[in-house]
C-alpha cells in the first residue's frame, strides 16, 4: 500500500468516525416531537391617566354687566329730556350684554363638546391600536412556533437522509469488499 493510499484510508476512517459519533446523539426516529405551544399574550395594560389640563379662564364680563345700566347716572343729571334716548341706549346695552353672555356660554359648550368628542375618538383609536399590537404579538408567537417546528422537520429529514447515505456507503463498501473477494477467488482458480 502506498503512502497516498494509506493517507486516503486514514482520512476515510477519521471521516467515518466523526459521522458515526455525530449520529450517535440522535436516535433513529421517524416521529417529530410536539411543536411548541403558541403563547397568547395577555390584554394590553391600561394607559396611564392623562392629567387634565387647566381650562383657560372665562373672560370676565362682570364690569360690562355693571355698566349696562346708564339710566341711574344719566337720569339724575339730565332729567326727562334725554330719558328716551337713555332708555333706548339702555335697552341696546342690555341686549348687547345678554348677547355677549350667550356667546360665552355657547363657546364654553362647544369647547366641552369638542373635548368630549376628541376624547372618545382618541379612546377608540387607542383601543384599536392596542388590539393591533395584540394581534401582532399573537402572529409573532405563531410564526416563532412554526419556524421551530419547521427546523425540527428539516433536522429530521437531514438526519434521516444522512443515515440513509451512510447506510448506502456501508452497503457499497460491503459490496466492494465481496467483489474483491470474488475477484481474488476467481484469480486463484486455474
Amino acid at each position: 500500500m502506498t503512502d497516498r493510499e494509506r493517507v486516503a484510508d486514514e482520512l476515510r476512517r477519521v471521516r467515518d468516525g466523526v459521522r458515526d459519533r455525530a449520529l450517535e446523539g440522535t436516535p433513529p426516529t421517524t416521529t417529530l416531537p410536539p411543536h411548541r405551544a403558541v403563547e397568547t399574550p395577555g390584554a394590553m395594560p391600561p394607559d396611564p391617566p392623562v392629567p387634565e389640563a387647566a381650562a383657560p379662564p372665562r373672560p370676565d364680563n362682570a364690569d360690562l354687566n355693571r355698566l349696562w345700566s346708564l339710566r341711574g347716572v344719566v337720569a339724575r343729571g339730565l332729567g326727562r329730556v334725554l330719558g328716551r334716548l337713555v332708555d333706548r341706549q339702555e335697552a341696546f346695552n342690555s341686549r348687547q350684554v345678554q348677547f355677549d353672555n350667550a356667546i360665552l356660554d355657547y363657546i364654553d359648550a362647544r369647547v366641552r363638546e369638542t373635548h368630549r368628542h376628541y376624547d372618545a375618538i382618541l379612546g377608540i383609536h387607542g383601543r384599536h391600536m392596542g388590539e393591533i399590537d395584540e394581534r401582532h404579538l399573537i402572529m409573532q408567537e405563531e410564526l416563532v412556533a412554526h419556524v421551530h417546528d419547521l427546523v425540527k422537520r428539516i433536522d429530521l429529514v437531514l438526519g434521516e437522509s444522512e443515515r440513509g447515505r451512510l447506510g448506502l456507503e456501508f452497503a457499497l463498501r460491503d459490496v466492494r469488499a465481496r467483489l474483491v473477494r470474488l475477484e481474488e477467488e476467481i484469480v486463484k482458480r486455474p
